[in-house]
């Protein structure tokens, strides 16, 4: 029996991050693929045309460009986008949908990194350990002012903005810890959150009421700026903020406002644009945790990515459903 042909759709770069040798194995032993070695360094439309010809399901990432018309044309009986990375908006076209094509992506799987960075965060951030790492740098030892603010992960309110899948698997972890999440989502019913464990309050009630505020909504049009002056002022002295989200959520420029006034501090992994200028205040500030993006995919982590993808492709060929299937409907509320 002849195999389904699956086509990798990526740049090599691409390729040799999310794929692990031993998974590559796993897919041709049920699949047909396009040699790894012989991908493009960069892909355009006539490149894409080649890759996906015949194909009944294709793998893409980083670098896949737009699956057009032009594109899909040449694979009439494609079943299967399988996206190994995080949002699927800049591959998937109108036509995926109007052709019925199914899609899944590995967000739900980077969304397990991001947590654990997230919540990482929150430790080392309320237990100032980067602030007493300079201190016994610089030749001191426990700074008794520095000492007065530190704080365990312990009887604190832990405010969750977005119940997507990054926030569900913080709130996931937080339940090992003795803390009140609140939840600001309002796609999330208060019968969901009392499902999830958590208290839904309003946006305003969460800034002013959380110790660690940390941001989990996806980047819209609806969504830019959601944390602006207005609210961030609503912070307690001594709050925390975390933002592993997307820069764009937030109004940086009112956030470094905040933060030059020493009340809050704050943990960034995320700004607009990428990366921040040489003289961002964001680089200097001695309150702020700023990280270059690498909450969601590191080298080994990537390893996860690529076999979600691989797995929904084992999936579809096995007539088992998919796992994390993304639906049209689904657009405007995710990433």
């Amino acid at each position: 029996m002849n195999k389904p042909r699956v086509s990798i759709i990526m740049p090599k770069s691409s390729a040799k991050r999310v794929f692990h040798p031993d998974d590559v194995e796993f897919l041709k032993s049920f699949a047909d693929i396009n040699p790894l070695q012989e991908l493009p360094d960069s892909i355009d439309e006539d490149k894409a045309k080649g890759l996906i010809k015949n194909c009944q399901a294709c793998i893409t990432s980083w670098g896949t460009p737009p699956l057009s018309e032009d594109i899909l044309k040449y694979a009439p009986d494609l079943k299967l986008i399988a996206h190994a990375a995080g949002s699927v908006k800049p591959v998937v076209t109108e036509v995926v949908w109007k052709r019925n094509i199914k899609v899944t992506s590995a967000a739900a799987v980077i969304a397990i990194n991001v947590a654990e960075t997230t919540v990482g965060l929150m430790i080392v951030s309320l237990k100032r350990i980067f602030q007493f790492s300079e201190i016994t740098r610089r030749g001191l030892w426990k700074d008794e002012k520095e000492y007065s603010r530190a704080k365990d992960l312990y009887k604190l309110n832990i405010g969750i903005i977005g119940a997507g899948h990054v926030g569900r698997n913080v709130i996931r972890l937080l339940k090992n810890f003795d803390v009140s999440i609140l939840l600001y989502d309002p796609y999330v019913s208060e019968e969901e959150a009392l499902k999830l464990g958590v208290k839904k309050v309003t946006l305003n009630e969460l800034m002013s009421s959380s110790d660690v505020v940390s941001l989990h909504a996806p980047s819209l049009p609806e969504t830019r700026h959601m944390i602006n002056k207005d609210n961030l002022k609503l912070l307690k002295d001594g709050a925390v903020f975390i933002n592993t989200a997307r820069g764009a959520l937030v109004d940086e420029k009112a956030l470094i406002e905040e933060l030059k006034t020493g009340r809050i501090s704050a943990c960034i992994d995320v700004t607009d644009p990428e990366p921040p200028s040489k003289d961002n205040p964001l680089r200097k500030l001695p309150n702020v945790i700023l990280t270059p993006h690498i909450a969601g995919v590191t080298p080994n982590g990537a390893r996860r990515v690529g076999r979600c993808a691989i797995d929904e492709v084992h999936n579809l060929f096995s007539n088992k459903p998919l796992n994390y299937e993304v639906r049209r409907e689904m657009l405007g509320r995710i990433a």
